[in-house]
């Protein structure tokens, strides 16, 4: 054995795979953590605006979206948000509760990247950071070997942690996908989630001018369903709620060929068709009423954009009865999402199919594995990628 022999190596020194590299370590295993980045886990470190939207209290597969919903079923029941929790404490760690169940540090997102670190030092993880992988090819015994501009090293089992395509200004690559091409492993076309929503020019010039507006809805698309702020934008809509129900807008794309509009409710919990009769015969402009439950510069373009901003006491039966519907019910339909610079994650990815739900070992190729971003497996907003990531790396981390 030479000293560029290892047992496990891992691309990619993010989340998952300084999860993974750690677990395998202590196990015993010989493993290198290898990335093409100077700054190590960068996406961490800006993660909810520094603090870290760690894990979520709530975390079931009902979280995640994927082409088999099943799949990350395994890896979060044996490795799941209370066990990550335990860990952060362990290193004496304070954190808090946000809203949802969202766990952010007290401190800052860096104490996070160096627990991680502390933890691959125990297991006595080599680094090569920066490491330029020119090609991976297999070895003679059945194993892996990597040519980069380090030199070459051998292993026998390798883990691909490299994520997704999003946020390329911090270092996103195709290259996972490319490795999973290399060796026959399908994929899931990538797109970009948890992004904002771009409109056409037609809704877009009446609400355009509104950018910064925010109000409560409850956005609803492709069986996706989330009770969340929204804000206007100068090219569209965003906020957490239009970020959960982008996934849901891009995935079905994939499902069906076409998409459904995105729905938003502007009075949730209240009923529509009451609040308008209720006002039925003031004098009041419309907008003016809704401006109790909207923003009011928001409730006037909105009916302007529907021609009904007028006294309520002017409006026909016919009229109360469609505004009524359209404000529980107003139909957007998307013209795009402002792509990976603005998108948090990557939906789509290796395709589960061909992975093991217990050990992320690619069924085909033994001693190939596939764990966190790079996977088709995406989480909602509030914590559900990073316990994606701990969990999936925990598990490849067990086995490889």
């Amino acid at each position: 054995m030479t000293e560029r022999d290892y047992e496990v190596i891992v691309i990619g020194a993010g989340a998952a795979g300084m999860m993974c590299a750690a677990v395998a370590g202590q196990r015993g295993r010989r493993v290198l953590l290898l990335d093409h980045t100077e700054k190590l886990a960068e996406k961490i470190r800006i993660s909810g605006g520094g603090r870290c939207n760690f894990t979520n209290l709530d975390v079931s597969p009902a979280n995640f979206l994927s082409s088999n919903p099943h799949f990350c079923r395994s890896a979060l029941s044996r490795y799941g948000s209370r066990d990550f929790i335990e860990q952060v404490e362990r290193h004496g760690i304070a954190y808090h509760e946000k809203t949802l169940g969202q766990l952010f540090c007290d401190d800052s997102s860096q104490q996070i990247i160096d627990m991680l670190r502390a933890e691959c030092d125990a297991g006595s993880v080599d680094w090569a950071m920066p490491c330029h992988l020119d090609r991976v090819s297999r070895g003679g015994a059945g194993g892996f070997v990597l040519h980069t501009d380090r030199g070459t090293f051998v292993t026998e089992s390798l883990v691909i942690a490299c994520g997704g395509l999003s946020i390329p200004k911090i270092g996103a690559t195709p290259l996972g996908y490319r490795l999973a091409e290399q060796f026959s492993i399908p994929v899931v076309a990538p797109r970009p989630a948890l992004v904002p929503l771009t409109l056409p020019p037609e809704t877009l010039s009446r609400l355009a001018p509104l950018a910064g507006a925010s109000f409560e809805t409850i956005a609803s698309c492709a069986g996706g369903k989330f009770r969340e702020m929204a804000l206007v934008t100068h090219r569209g809509l965003s906020g957490p709620a239009i970020l959960q129900v982008s996934s849901y807008w891009q995935q079905q794309a994939e499902a069906s060929g076409d998409r459904e509009p995105v729905s938003l409710d502007l009075l949730p919990e209240l009923d529509a068709r009451a609040v308008l009769e209720a006002n039925r015969q003031s004098r009041s402009l419309l907008s003016n009423v809704l401006a109790e439950w909207l923003p009011r510069r928001f409730a006037q373009a909105w009916c302007e954009l529907h021609a009904s901003n007028m006294p309520i006491n002017q409006l026909s039966t016919k009229a109360v009865e469609r505004i009524a519907t359209l404000l529980k019910v107003w139909p957007l339909h998307p013209s795009g999402t402002q792509g990976y610079a603005k998108a948090e994650v990557t939906l789509g990815g290796v395709d589960t199919r061909a992975l093991s739900s217990k050990t992320m070992e690619a069924r085909d190729v033994p001693g190939l594995y596939f764990i966190g971003e790079v996977v088709d497996v995406t989480g909602h907003l509030g914590g559900h990628n990073f316990q994606w990531a701990w969990s999936s790396g925990h598990a490849a981390g067990s086995f490889a």
